[in-house]
């Protein structure tokens, strides 16, 4: 069985709920484990985040689109912005994991988790958006 889901959000934090709240219904219809739609919806809040807070370029709102495909073997989550060109994977900071909390210059710990979470993670530039291709792995 495979279900598709396509959402298109405002560039706006409180957005992130919404699509949040879409993919669980998703998951339900689907019957995914709880600790599947927690990584999908902590990687979604983290990547929305990312780009409502760094991606505007200051003159249009940045368009932000979610596609979600989920068959029998994996969960492919495509996430479209027309943003300024950023590639999380190769342009985010690493995170600092050794320093004590309070410490830690700010940065790079949600794209660490992102690939932490994620099977594979992919970034390209086309047509004038940002590409972001997560997929997870069911079994």
């Amino acid at each position: 069985m495979s279900a598709n889901l396509t959402l298109n959000m405002e560039a706006q934090l409180n957005e992130i709920e919404r699509i949040q709240a879409a993919v669980s219904i998703l998951s339900q219809a689907e019957n995914w484990p709880p600790e599947l739609l927690y990584q999908i919806e902590l990687v979604l809040e983290e990547i929305g985040t990312n780009i409502i807070k760094y991606g505007q370029d200051g003159e249009a709102e940045t368009e932000i689109q979610i596609t979600l495909t989920s068959d029998s073997k994996s969960l492919t989550l495509e996430i479209v912005d027309t943003g300024k060109a950023f590639d999380p994977f190769a342009d985010a900071p690493p995170p600092d994991l050794e320093s004590d909390i309070p410490k830690r210059p700010i940065g790079g710990l949600g794209v660490y988790l992102v690939r932490k979470l994620m099977d594979e993670a992919s970034y390209r530039r086309e047509d004038g958006m940002n590409k972001v291709t997560l997929v997870k792995h069911k079994s």
